[in-house]
């Protein structure tokens, strides 16, 4: 016979699976985690960050179809399976989106394309290398989701671009969980001139907007991939640090805390062991909302420009080089980024309302 345990973990997870919302939501977050990590694997386009410019067939529509001629560069780039699949391939042959051809032995004679109708010019490249078959340049490219102004396939940017709007929630909420659990749970168990002094570097930090501060940090780290990960951790601790002393100031006087005080627990021991954990319903509510921010606040460093470098794809950069196609007739070169920004940012709100619901003693 079995027995069925009534911990309050499995109750909370008992209540969680039973919130349609919050268990859709963290399927949407584990498949958008997914298809970043394995985002080269997915996308149409593997080259390194989906860089693959064609001018020629820029802003096409979804769907957009094109014969595609490679000419071998005859470089080759030494890279392993992993090295590929995280980080996306090294490819130095040229592409040329061809309206027409017709092969000769080892002549390959070819129209470029040109838009609106209009006849490209007649081309021919002479194949030296034996090895390979002139059929096996040319292949018919369908780009899903259409290209960006500078001929990219967005389907691809979109997948790269994932992996700087997701990433950025983890390193960022982790740095401000450190130092801001940290600062908050020394400053409310110890009050005092502790207390006041935490709380004075609190409130000078959060009397600084919180974009500008970014803008500071990362102009002082210097433009980056990572510069921007921590430049964003760094001013997201204070919410965590203020949310953490308030409870701990509510619960250090509990009865728990006085007998393990009176057992001779070490401070450390009662803070970690016994009153963190049970305060861990806000705090990951915070944390939650911390990685919706975190999101939406790289998205506008990259619009301005001070986020992510080019050529790596970001959600932000692909709205602020498309914005002005919104009255230009193909909005959806914006908006899509901009989608996935609310998608995923909805997503963490709901999924950190759903925990805050399930670790809910009282309920």
């Amino acid at each position: 016979m079995s027995r069925k345990t009534n911990s309050l973990k499995n109750l909370a997870l008992q209540k969680f699976k039973k919130d349609f919302w919050g268990v859709f939501s963290l399927i949407y977050i584990v498949f958008v985690g997914f298809m970043a990590v394995f985002a080269y694997a997915f996308a149409p386009d593997s080259t390194r960050y989906a860089n693959q410019m064609h001018v020629s067939i820029h802003s096409k529509k979804p769907g957009f179809k094109v014969d595609m001629l490679t000419l071998p560069s005859g470089i080759v780039q030494e890279q392993n399976y992993l090295d590929v699949l995280f980080f996306g391939l090294k490819n130095s042959n040229t592409e040329i989106p061809i309206s027409n051809y017709h092969i000769n032995k080892r002549k390959i004679h070819y129209t470029t394309y040109v838009p609106n109708g209009l006849k490209g010019v007649d081309k021919l490249y002479v194949l030296d290398d034996a090895t390979i078959k002139p059929d096996n340049l040319i292949q018919q490219k369908t780009f899903l989701w259409g290209t960006d102004k500078y001929g990219r396939d967005l389907l691809s940017r979109v997948l790269v671009g994932a992996r700087v709007s997701f990433f950025i929630g983890f390193i960022a909420v982790f740095i401000s969980l450190l130092i801001g659990v940290s600062l908050g749970s020394i400053a409310g168990y110890f009050g005092g001139k502790i207390d006041a002094f935490i709380m004075w570097i609190i409130n000078v930090t959060w009397s600084i907007p919180t974009l500008l501060l970014v803008i500071a940090i990362t102009l002082a780290l210097g433009k980056g991939f990572w510069q921007v990960f921590i430049a964003v951790g760094l001013t997201m601790w204070v919410e965590v640090a203020r949310v953490v002393r308030g409870q701990i100031i509510s619960v250090k006087e509990k009865q728990y805390v006085t007998a393990a005080r009176a057992l001779g627990f070490t401070d450390y021991r009662i803070i970690t062991k016994h009153i963190l954990p049970n305060i861990m319903a806000p705090i990951i509510v915070i944390s939650a909302a911390n990685f919706a921010a975190a999101i939406l606040i790289e998205s506008g460093l990259s619009f301005l420009g001070i986020g992510a470098q080019p050529p790596m794809s970001s959600w932000g950069a692909m709205i602020k080089d498309h914005y002005s196609y919104i009255i230009l007739g193909k909005p959806y070169l914006a908006l899509i980024p901009g989608a996935c920004i609310m998608t995923l940012v909805m997503a963490f709100m709901i999924i950190g309302n759903t925990l805050r619901d399930a670790l809910d003693v009282k309920a």
